[in-house]
């Protein structure tokens, strides 16, 4: 593992994961302007945008990793683009490479259901549906928890499966790729919680009068 921090730099396989990584919200975008009422707030619009690129992501990206990683297949012993993409994320986090069993229960949970609960509020969204808020709590605290449980069980162990030491790899793969999917569920969850608390107070203070 040593020579890792020296080797790892952007590579035409970062550039692919990144282009991808485009692709989607690219792709959201597009979403948004067909699907969604004009009408609809920016708050809204913003949240559809996040929704459909997050629901590509857990198809895509992490729908081949976990592809890759049953059944007896490993990153590290598979071959192809998305294979290549994968094995320099696990140049840097190298239980991804491994088929690690605790990356693969959070990527089935992922993969199969908060991907397709992503597809599920992107269609309350363009309902208009005010009862989305709540499935928004409930795939925000999930995408909280699934990250918590990725990295608490390498902090409480002193890391011993991350490399931290290359500035790309650390910033880019574990940092920012990481992180976004920490503070737009916590964005999302304050959002909805505004949403659900303010009808009911509104209601209780009807009741009241």
């Amino acid at each position: 593992m040593a020579d890792t921090a020296a080797t790892l730099a952007f590579t035409t396989t970062s550039a692919f994961s990144i282009a991808g990584l485009f692709g989607a919200l690219a792709f959201a975008y597009v979403g948004l302007v067909k699907l969604l009422p004009k009408t609809a707030s920016r708050i809204d619009r913003l949240a559809f945008v996040w929704l459909a690129f997050d629901a590509l992501i857990h198809f895509t990206y992490e729908g081949s990793w976990l592809y890759l990683s049953t059944f007896g297949r490993t990153v590290n012993g598979s071959e192809g683009p998305l294979a290549d993409m994968w094995k320099e994320y696990a140049n840097v986090d190298f239980r991804w490479g491994t088929a690690d069993p605790t990356i693969v229960s959070i990527e089935i949970l992922t993969v199969l259901c908060a991907g397709p609960l992503c597809c599920y509020i992107i269609s309350q969204l363009i309902r208009n549906d005010p009862a989305r808020h709540y499935w928004i709590i409930v795939l925000s605290t999930a995408e909280l928890y699934g990250g918590w449980m990725t990295f608490c069980p390498e902090w409480v162990t002193g890391n011993p499966n991350l490399d931290t030491s290359n500035a790309w790899g650390f910033w880019v793969y574990i940092v920012f790729m990481n992180t976004i999917w920490v503070w737009v569920p916590l964005w999302l969850m304050w959002d909805s919680y505004r949403a659900i608390a303010g009808s009911l107070r509104s209601t209780h203070k009807a009741k009241s009068a």
